[in-house]
């Protein structure tokens, strides 16, 4: 299977659903990837990506530590297929183990860990956008409102 390596674009709510979503960038091409998610993951996500520390773990904060005290390490996370409607990923581990992981979940730990993020050519295929060059404006539109968002706006 084909892998091409993405970068978070960042995480915004949709409406009129209020349905957060994450959105990712093909790093050497004009795709993107929306990914509906949760509102707990969506902050985390958010979280990550700006940089805050809360003043308690949140749970990939927990997991990313568990990790590395148990002398492991997140080698890469890998988004899959979409699959009646769901989103499927794994994450490895430097020994070379595998698990399954809610893509939302796995997108938060690398973040965390300063890791990879795959999106299979399947996985593009199927649920990919095509944003091309003279539609930077759109991509621009939504850093700008990516920039004026905040994680508290995620939580319930």
């Amino acid at each position: 299977m084909k892998f091409n390596l993405v970068e978070v674009v960042g995480v915004r709510v949709e409406m009129p659903s209020n349905q957060p979503i994450v959105l990712l960038k093909e790093v050497d091409g004009i795709r993107y990837l929306p990914i509906w998610v949760g509102a707990n993951e969506a902050t985390a996500i958010a979280f990550a990506q700006q940089g805050l520390v809360p003043p308690r773990p949140l749970t990939h904060d927990l997991l990313k530590s568990v990790i590395e005290n148990l002398g492991s390490k997140v080698e890469s996370v890998n988004l899959t297929e979409l699959v009646n409607g769901v989103f499927y990923s794994n994450i490895t581990f430097s020994g070379g183990q595998e698990i399954s992981a809610r893509p939302s979940d796995a997108i938060a730990l690398a973040l965390r860990a300063g890791t990879a993020i795959m999106a299979s050519e399947k996985l593009f295929e199927d649920a990919g956008i095509e944003i091309p060059d003279q539609a930077d404006d759109e991509v621009e539109a939504f850093r700008e409102f990516l920039d004026h968002i905040n994680p508290e706006d995620f939580l319930g």
